[in-house]
């Protein structure tokens, strides 16, 4: 028995033995793998740090050379984005003034705008007669520059734009320049085109040069000041020198002039101005000592942040497999989405190639046609982009006063093509008096005016009339529009602003969509303080209304 017994166990034990051993050594196979994938580029990354910090202690006084001039790059980069970020909004002057000789109302433009460092504001307008003419803030008008000194100024720094426009010369990509052959009137200028990229006029502005020394030198100074550790041990200042060589900053100095550290000149404007760095600074081995010991500490943590990733790599996979079929679904339905634009484009654009067209109307519809779908593919990555924003927390919304009314009116221009083209007929219907300005992201509310009349599109069915009414009732503004489409069951009213979603069942399942428009436009009106909201039945269409409401009005503080 006992034999028998040994037989048995030296048969079978020895087959459970070979696949325990197989799967145990299968296991810590498997785990070493693992423990090297993580050990061994964390042991890499160690032994980087410490061949860079040996490197960093023997060239301490080289990194340190660098790390000066980079502080002088960021002064000159916090003034390029001062000026260009208060260009940029005083000089956005819409081409209609121009063309349709309003410039009046640029006072209005310049009147609701703060342009600090700004000396005078100006535009010049390219009709039979060139006219300069000049804002007064005091009286919010627009006058003539008369015998102005800075009009000769201004005249100098337009002359080449006055050229391209003698010329006839298309600007397709517009951007502000600087011109500062007059130092005394330092001009920069914003060129504004219609919607056939010719030069209709310019909008600019005279720098005030004792604002850039008194507040823009010294704030830019501030906030690009290295921190280098212990303050009794650094002697730091910068010097700033006009055009003469004659020292701007510090203002009032006795001491004798220092040999300069390192030297810069400013990039955009005030470029004949310099930057200079002077001082003692930390001694090169304590620079090193205070680095070894930052760059440890986040050796450290990324080694610990490695680790944690294994855990949250688990986590996600889970999350992944309880996403996979609704991504799936996504995949495929922008696959859809974007493979209509695109084979439009490619179509219109092989005739035009091949010389199929001639006349100069259908090549012109065919551009239009290019354009419309080219909005329609750029609209739907928009969408992805924005939802991706909105899903990791990083969208912004940038409120400024607009004329919804006039916004709404361009919306719909830029579907005119699309519509015409499918032969939709659209009914506008405005308010019954004319709306105030209000605070709100134009980009925005139109990409959500966009996703409601690409819905009225898709979900017609058959029906070719879509309906959009702007209106002031109750303490709101009302955007609706409205469609004789499929319409939507009653229950799934609320889950169609759900990410993904899409209706199930009848014919609106069908339809090809991403499952993102309505989510952004719930929360993009809610984003301004307001709501979506449907009313819809099967076999009766659907009508979407933003609501926003009126304390987005231009003087809610």
């Amino acid at each position: 028995m006992i034999k028998e017994a040994g037989k048995a166990n030296n048969g079978v034990s020895k087959a459970e033995l070979r696949a325990i051993e197989h799967n145990v050594f299968g296991g810590r196979r498997v785990l070493w793998a693992g423990l090297a994938a993580v050990l061994l580029p964390l042991v890499l990354m160690l032994g980087l740090q410490y061949w860079w910090l040996t490197e960093l202690e023997r060239n301490s006084a080289l990194a340190r050379e660098a790390s000066i001039n980079n502080y002088l790059e960021a002064i000159t980069k916090e003034v390029h984005f001062f000026y260009n970020k208060i260009s940029e909004r005083a000089l956005n002057v819409p081409h209609a003034l121009f063309t349709e000789d309003r410039l009046d109302k640029a006072a209005i433009l310049f009147s609701k705008k703060e342009i600090p460092g700004a000396r005078e504001l100006f535009v010049v307008n390219y009709k039979e007669r060139y006219e300069l003419l000049f804002y007064n803030a005091e009286t919010t008008t627009m006058e003539e520059a008369g015998d102005r000194p800075e009009a000769i100024a201004v005249w100098a720094a337009a002359s080449p734009w006055s050229y391209l426009r003698k010329q006839g010369t298309r600007i397709k990509i517009t951007q502000l320049s600087a011109d500062q052959h007059d130092s005394r009137h330092r001009i920069i200028l914003n060129p504004i085109t219609n919607e056939k990229y010719q030069l209709v006029g310019l909008a600019g502005l005279i720098i005030d040069e004792a604002y850039f020394a008194d507040e823009v030198l010294p704030r830019a100074i501030d906030a690009s000041l290295p921190d280098f550790g212990d303050k009794e041990d650094e002697e730091l200042r910068v010097v700033v020198r006009n055009g003469w060589d004659q020292q701007i900053l510090p203002k009032g100095e006795t001491t004798p002039i220092e040999k300069d550290r390192a030297t810069r000149a400013f990039d955009f404007v005030f470029t004949d101005w310099s930057l200079a760095l002077q001082g003692n600074f930390a001694s090169p081995e304590k620079w090193a000592r205070i680095n070894f010991i930052g760059n440890m500490t986040l050796s450290v943590i990324l080694a610990l942040v490695l680790l944690a990733g294994i855990g949250l790599t688990v986590r996600t996979a889970l999350r992944e497999m309880k996403l996979s079929a609704m991504k799936n679904e996504f995949v495929s339905n922008v696959s859809h989405e974007l493979r209509t634009p695109l084979s439009s484009i490619r179509v219109f654009g092989e005739h035009m190639r091949r010389g199929r067209v001639s006349d100069d109307d259908k090549i012109r519809e065919y551009g239009a046609y290019i354009e419309t779908e080219s909005r329609r593919l750029t609209q739907l990555i928009n969408n992805i982009l924005d939802f991706s924003r909105i899903e990791s927390g990083r969208i912004e919304y940038n409120f400024e006063c607009t004329d919804l009314e006039a916004l709404l009116a361009a919306t719909m221009a830029s579907y005119a093509v699309r519509l015409r083209d499918k032969g939709f007929q659209v009914e506008y219907r405005g308010p019954d008096e004319p709306l105030p300005e209000m605070k709100l992201d134009s980009n925005a509310i139109e990409r959500a005016v966009a996703n409601l009349l690409d819905n009225a599109v898709k979900y017609a069915n058959g029906d070719r009339w879509v309906g959009v009414e702007l209106a002031e009732q109750g303490g709101e503004v009302t955007i609706k529009v409205s469609d004789h489409g499929i319409g939507i069951p009653r229950g799934e009213h609320e889950r169609i602003f759900e990410r993904f979603h899409r209706v199930s069942t009848g014919l609106v399942h069908d339809v090809k969509g991403s499952g993102l428009g309505l989510p952004l436009v719930k929360h993009i009106a809610e984003a301004h303080g307001g709501s979506v909201t449907v009313e819809s039945e099967p076999g009766k269409g659907s009508v979407f209304t933003i609501h926003l409401p009126v304390n987005r009005r231009k003087d809610t503080p």
